[in-house]
């Protein structure tokens, strides 16, 4: 391990990348698990309960989430307007209904944090445009990345992507580096920012960082819930979508550590 030049973004060597990959897998596996569960009927907590059992008696990793500065469960299922950190619980999905599933899993100490849109059973035109732009946002940031990149230009053309459809991007989470501790050097904002100086960082090989944008169907604006400390919600109740992967920049390129066996985007998108 050695830092960038730049801040104190980890540079990940050889030995930590491969376990990156093996932990990205084990995460990308977790969300392709639980997809035909999710269906009208299912309570977040079985959810939540499902991919745990999954994660300690199929993978032999553990949940991070899971008494993570005090989260009480082990994934995070974001509801409708819940737009992240949603607390699993006893309530049932209905049919329209749409939910982020946040998956993050560590193995042989190192993380993979990924999540995925799901759309319960039937949703309206507006929802499902929603939930499309969001991972299209996602996939427009992880293809500028590679070497000698500004990390500011990711967020500037998820924004622009994201405003030209009608939505908007939440500004007061992001995504973030990754490695042997769970949020790490940098900061990366979904949206284009003058002020802040994880803008101006040139991408380098071996830095590791998650892109998760989160989109709203109304306004950005968004507050937390002051009983539970965790759930954030869209401050106009409207709905938000969001969509994340985590990252390894190449020499070339990049390579996405948590792709799933549905995803058409190439691992390894050409310099």
């Amino acid at each position: 391990m050695k830092k960038s030049n730049a801040m104190n973004v980890v540079i990940k060597t050889p030995e930590e990348i491969e376990k990156m990959r093996i932990a990205g897998k084990l995460a990308a596996d977790v969300l392709e698990m639980i997809g035909p569960h999710v269906v009208k009927g299912i309570t977040t907590g079985e959810l939540d309960q499902i991919c745990h059992d999954y994660i300690v008696n199929e993978q032999g990793a553990i949940p991070a989430p899971l008494n993570y500065h005090g989260f009480p469960k082990s994934i995070c299922t974001s509801v409708n307007e819940v737009v992240c950190h949603g607390i699993p619980n006893h309530k049932k999905l209905r049919n329209g209904d749409i939910i982020n599933i946040d998956i993050t899993v560590i193995k042989d100490g190192y993380h993979g944090d990924t999540s995925k849109m799901f759309i319960v059973g039937d949703s309206n035109p507006l929802t499902k445009k929603l939930v499309n732009n969001a991972q299209e946002c996602l996939y427009m940031g992880i293809k500028l990345v590679k070497p000698g990149v500004r990390l500011g230009d990711i967020g500037a053309a998820i924004q622009a992507h994201a405003e030209k459809n009608g939505f908007s991007v939440v500004r007061e989470y992001c995504g973030h580096g990754i490695g042997a501790v769970f949020h790490e050097d940098p900061q990366v904002l979904h949206y284009k920012s003058h002020t802040d100086p994880n803008a101006k960082l040139i991408l380098e090989a071996g830095m590791c960082f998650t892109i998760e944008p989160m989109i709203n169907l109304g306004k950005r604006h968004t507050k937390l819930d002051k009983k539970d400390g965790w759930t954030v919600t869209t401050k106009d109740g409207s709905k938000s979508a969001q969509w994340e992967h985590t990252l390894l920049v190449t020499e070339t390129g990049v390579e996405i550590l948590t792709l799933r066996s549905d995803e058409a985007i190439e691992r390894t998108p050409s310099a």
